[in-house]
């Protein structure tokens, strides 16, 4: 099954409750919520208490990403604020398997993410460890960005290797510049989780989302 998670980024965050409420109710049925730390990326987005906020007004899976430094420090704080799925970057973790085995203990989804810059074959080790691969088309801290094509190929190596392993349930998601102009081929590669930021939230947002899972069913 394939899933929107559009990204909150692009959202009115004076209006952050009611912009979410609209994707779900268009029938989005996670929501990514990206927290930035300042250090790790280049940008400070928002924490734990902003996710608990909205997780009063609706249900759907919270798709959290968290592009920190060392997130372990802050495992039982997304938790409690209402994480469905935890993702964390291999690039910002001493020690991955420790990391990801953290979030599994908490009784949640577990997500790994590669930067552009990093090989698809390093998540290989952890395909066992975890529920979905995040792979950033864009460079991670900002919105807006252009995709990067390259990152198809990304998603076939692992689609393949997961295949190869028999982790058939593997989610792998695909985060950066996702809009009509190129879901379909991010499908085709592979995926089957689409984050979509602006091409949710500017516009029409019903609109936008029923578009989106049109070309992604």
């Amino acid at each position: 099954m394939n899933y929107l998670s559009p990204s909150v980024l692009s959202a009115d965050f004076s209006e952050l409750g009611n912009d979410i409420m609209m994707a779900v109710d268009a029938g989005a049925p996670w929501i990514h919520l990206d927290v930035m730390d300042g250090k790790f990326v280049p940008n400070i987005s928002f924490g734990a208490p902003v996710i608990a906020s909205v997780r009063k007004v609706t249900n759907a899976f919270f798709d959290v990403h968290l592009m920190i430094e060392e997130p372990s420090r802050y495992m039982n704080d997304f938790k409690k604020a209402g994480a469905d799925l935890i993702t964390v970057h291999y690039e910002a973790c001493e020690n991955v398997e420790a990391t990801l085995y953290q979030i599994r203990e908490l009784g949640i989804k577990v997500g790994l993410s590669i930067s552009p810059d990093t090989p698809a074959e390093v998540v290989k080790p952890y395909l066992s460890m975890v529920d979905m691969i995040l792979v950033m088309s864009v460079y991670p801290g900002f919105g807006g960005q252009k995709f990067i094509q390259s990152s198809l190929d990304k998603v076939r190596v692992i689609r393949d290797m997961a295949n190869e392993l028999h982790y058939d349930d593997l989610w792998i998601e695909v985060d950066g510049g996702i809009g009509a102009e190129n879901i379909v081929d991010v499908k085709e590669a592979g995926a089957n989780v689409f984050v979509a930021g602006s091409a949710v939230f500017n516009g029409d947002i019903a609109k936008n989302v029923k578009m989106l899972n049109d070309l992604i069913r």
